[in-house]
C-alpha cells in the first residue's frame, strides 16, 4: 500500500511540475480589441525559449510578409515567424532577457514571461521600452 502512496505521490509531483511550464502553444488575444489573433508556439532551442506564430485567424493576413521587420526577419513571412527570441529563465517561473516582435510593425522589445500566479493557463507576456511596458494575457491551448 505503501508503494502505490508513494507512486500517486511521485506521479502528482511530476504532473504538477510539467503543468506550470511556459512551453506549448498559446492563443494570443489583442489587448486592446480582445479579438484572438493568432496560436504561437512556445519551444526550447540551445537551452533558450522561442516563439513562434503557427496559426493566423484573420484569412487576409496569414500569407503576409514582415515587412516592417529588420534584419533576418524582413520580409519573411509572419506565419512561422519566430517573435519571441532569446528568453532565459531568469528566476523560477520567470523568463527575460530575450526579445518579442511586434510582427504588425516590427518594433521589437525587451520581453518578460511569466504564467499568471492566479492561473498557470494564462501567460503573461510583457513587453518593455525603457520604463514603460505593455501586457497581454495568451491562453494555453496545448
Amino acid at each position: 500500500m505503501r508503494y502505490y502512496f508513494l507512486l500517486i505521490f511521485c506521479f502528482g509531483i511530476s504532473f504538477s511540475s510539467t503543468a506550470q511550464d511556459i512551453l506549448g502553444q498559446w492563443k494570443t488575444i489583442d489587448d486592446e480589441t480582445g479579438i484572438e489573433k493568432s496560436i504561437v508556439e512556445i519551444y526550447k532551442k540551445d537551452g533558450k525559449i522561442y516563439g513562434k506564430i503557427i496559426e493566423i485567424f484573420d484569412e487576409s493576413k496569414r500569407d503576409l510578409p514582415c515587412k516592417f521587420c529588420e534584419g533576418d526577419d524582413y520580409n519573411k513571412p509572419i506565419l512561422g515567424l519566430d517573435i519571441i527570441k532569446e528568453m532565459e529563465k531568469v528566476d523560477e517561473g520567470i523568463y527575460k532577457e530575450g526579445t518579442i516582435t511586434n510582427p504588425e510593425d516590427g518594433n521589437v522589445y525587451s520581453c518578460r514571461l511569466k504564467l499568471d500566479d492566479a492561473n498557470p493557463d494564462h501567460l503573461q507576456v510583457r513587453g518593455y521600452v525603457a520604463f514603460f511596458y505593455k501586457t497581454q494575457y495568451w491562453l494555453r491551448i496545448g
